[in-house]
């Protein structure tokens, strides 16, 4: 009853961000000039874009594999992206939840340690900031006036902080031996128990991140990587062409890009699902700084690109919930699971 009653609390907490996040975006919106945008929207620009879409995602599944194969070859790509599709799919319910439901099938799938499966996650997470960070680079030398009026307010100070997060999970990822250090002066005189279950579970993701160390794999990695924020760039840049301030204006596959690095920024910090609310308003600021638009038609641009992204991640995945044969909400996540 206690984790019921926990998992509802935790619900109606996600739903409360969801609906603060909406307001934000709403507040001074009028309603009437939004659903005329949406409505007179030509949508054939948007259902070209689906393909290119579920394109990303498959991408990302082979990178994945590139990750997976010091510790696994993968036996079928096919797993890999029904893995990742599940993912998406609980993350369009809950935030982040898909990444952790994604390593726990795939493990199930192929018999293999939940927690080096993990490592992995994250150690894709740590590519997909760093591409996204030399992406920013590239953009803000470029356009750095563009990208101030685009994201007002943004902290340097939390950026840099994050950035030493980054470095500090590559450094002891590189040096485990200081990890097993502070493991066994820290822990292992109060708990043996905790020491024994903490190495076995740092060994694990010492694995998984053993792919940074493979030479060999780089190359594929960053053609991989970029090829994914590629995929990510374009269905954006041909959601511009729904709408008509595109015949008058100059629409660019880089201002696609510019778009791709805030929604990104928008899906990392958004404690909702899928960035709902947080993205749609970031896109929205980004768009009336590119194009000087109204907050209307931008935020019309906003819902129906993450509308069709949403859309994917449900349908799709969906469909590979039940080749998973997932019937109910999962409970057993416990990465530490073999």
């Amino acid at each position: 009853m206690h984790k019921s009653i926990k998992t509802t609390f935790s619900w109606l907490i996600t739903l409360l961000f969801v609906i603060i996040s909406f307001y934000f975006a709403l507040k001074n919106i009028d309603l009437n000039k939004l659903w005329h945008s949406i409505k007179s929207a030509n949508y054939i620009w948007a259902i070209m874009s689906m393909p290119i879409i579920i394109l990303s995602h498959y991408v990302r599944a082979l990178r994945w594999r590139t990750i997976l194969k010091p510790i696994s070859p993968a036996k079928s790509t096919t797993n890999l992206f029904s893995a990742v599709m599940v993912g998406y799919f609980f993350n369009a319910l809950y935030p982040r939840l898909g990444e952790i439901i994604r390593p726990v099938v795939y493990a199930k799938r192929e018999k293999l340690s939940r927690s080096s499966v993990f490592a992995t996650i994250i150690v894709e997470r740590v590519i997909d900031v760093f591409t996204l960070g030399f992406l920013f680079a590239i953009a803000f030398f470029i356009a750095r006036n563009k990208i101030a009026n685009m994201l007002p307010g943004v902290d340097a100070e939390k950026i840099v902080v994050f950035s030493a997060l980054v470095l500090a999970i590559l450094f002891f990822s590189f040096y485990p031996p200081i990890t097993q250090k502070l493991l066994t002066y820290l822990i292992k005189p109060f708990s043996t128990k905790i020491y024994e279950k903490a190495s076995d579970i740092f060994e694990k993701f010492r694995i998984g991140f053993s792919v940074i160390k493979q030479k060999r794999s780089y190359l594929r990695l960053i053609f991989e990587s970029f090829l994914i924020w590629f995929c990510y760039a374009l269905p954006m840049y041909l959601t511009f062409y729904c709408f008509p301030f595109s015949q008058t204006m100059h629409v660019s596959l880089g201002d696609a890009l510019f778009l791709v690095i805030v929604s990104g920024i928008g899906v990392t910090i958004a404690p909702t699902p899928s960035g709902l609310g947080v993205m749609h308003s970031l896109i929205m600021y980004a768009m009336i700084g590119l194009y000087g638009i109204s907050e209307e038609m931008a935020l019309a641009y906003a819902t129906i690109n993450h509308a069709i992204s949403f859309f994917i991640q449900l349908s799709v995945g969906g469909i590979y919930l039940f080749r998973e044969r997932i019937t109910k909400f999962p409970t057993d996540l416990s990465i530490e699971s073999s």
